[in-house]
């Protein structure tokens, strides 16, 4: 920083301003110290300025499965809201959720000086770990429970299993049936919830649902399964992925979608649009949920414990193809 002070002709107290964006400084003198910063490939010591600040400007991040379409791109945006902010992400990805993997993962965060930390939690098995975060470490959890002892920022779940399913009533189909997710997901229990709900308040029957694991081979074969029941003409699955292995095995049973059975799916995953025929989906505002996250935890970060809030992204929902009215 003194080599970037002498290069510009200006105090060390200057150069500082400039590279925490300090309003207070004159439009030339800034544009004399970006131009030696860049001639001399000055960087910022960040272990220097975390002694100095008692910040890392580094926030931790815990997550399941990163290969699913859900958590991916919930840590990417939190990643890119971490980034708008100015700081940096350390992620941990475990293989399987329990109090013990979630605690061990916290800890070892914790040992890296992060700031603060978010946990993408979408099974009840990790809430318990949750009530023994380090005493003051600024947290905020992705899809938690109602009763969460963090600030949980998350998608209405149940608000987007009512638009599907109501949307499919509205095409005068008589019920509506439902591959569901892993036990386990407060995600699945949301839909679940949301489905039913729909169903009961029309006075439709409830039918049995098929269970799913999130995979394209899990929809593929409740697909079979639903291609050789009599009377289905109304599918909800409880993710695209799903989606896309049920319409396999229709097509494979000869039942065209839409003509002989509506298929909607859950999270309007890229490829969704391409399906053939392009699937009715849920749309889930994943850029929304990592900036809340990132909201949440720096205001902790700068004033201390949040209240366990909870902050809800509202569904959209897209209407494609795969759907049409009841023959």
């Amino acid at each position: 920083m003194a080599d970037v002070a002498r290069e510009a002709g200006v105090s060390h107290q200057t150069v500082s301003r400039v590279l925490n964006h300090h309003p207070n400084v004159r439009a030339d003198t800034r544009a004399r110290v970006e131009e030696a910063i860049t001639r001399l490939g000055y960087r910022r010591n960040l272990v220097a300025r975390a002694l100095v600040t008692k910040r890392s400007r580094t926030l931790g991040v815990v997550s399941f499965d990163t290969t699913l379409y859900g958590p991916a791109s919930t840590i990417y945006g939190i990643e890119q809201a971490a980034r708008t902010a100015g700081y940096f992400v350390s992620i941990v990805s475990l293989k399987s959720i329990d109090t013990d993997n979630v605690r061990d993962a916290i800890g070892y965060l914790t040992e890296q000086g992060v700031d603060g930390v978010v946990v993408v939690a979408p099974q009840r098995s990790a809430w318990r770990a949750l009530d023994n975060l380090p005493s003051g470490m600024p947290a905020v959890a992705v899809e938690g429970m109602h009763n969460a002892c963090v600030p949980v920022v998350c998608i209405d779940q149940v608000q987007g299993a009512r638009l599907a399913t109501r949307h499919l009533l509205d095409q005068g189909h008589e019920t509506v049936w439902h591959v569901t997710g892993p036990t386990d997901w407060l995600e699945t229990e949301g839909r679940i919830a949301g489905w039913r709900a729909v169903l009961e308040e029309a006075g439709r029957p409830v039918p049995e649902p098929l269970a799913g694991d999130w995979s394209p081979r899990a929809g593929y074969e409740a697909g079979k399964s639903l291609a050789a029941m009599k009377g289905v003409t109304a599918i909800f699955t409880a993710n695209d992925q799903m989606a896309l292995g049920v319409l396999r095995a229709l097509s494979e049973k000869g039942v065209r979608v839409p003509d002989d059975i509506s298929v909607v799916g859950f999270d309007d995953i890229p490829e969704s649009e391409f399906f053939s025929p392009p699937l009715t989906t849920v749309r889930q505002d994943f850029a929304a949920v990592g900036r809340q996250c990132i909201e949440v935890l720096l205001r902790q970060i700068d004033m201390g414990p949040a209240t366990a809030e909870r902050l809800v992204v509202p569904p959209g929902f897209v209407v494609r193809s795969s759907t049409a009215p009841a023959r």
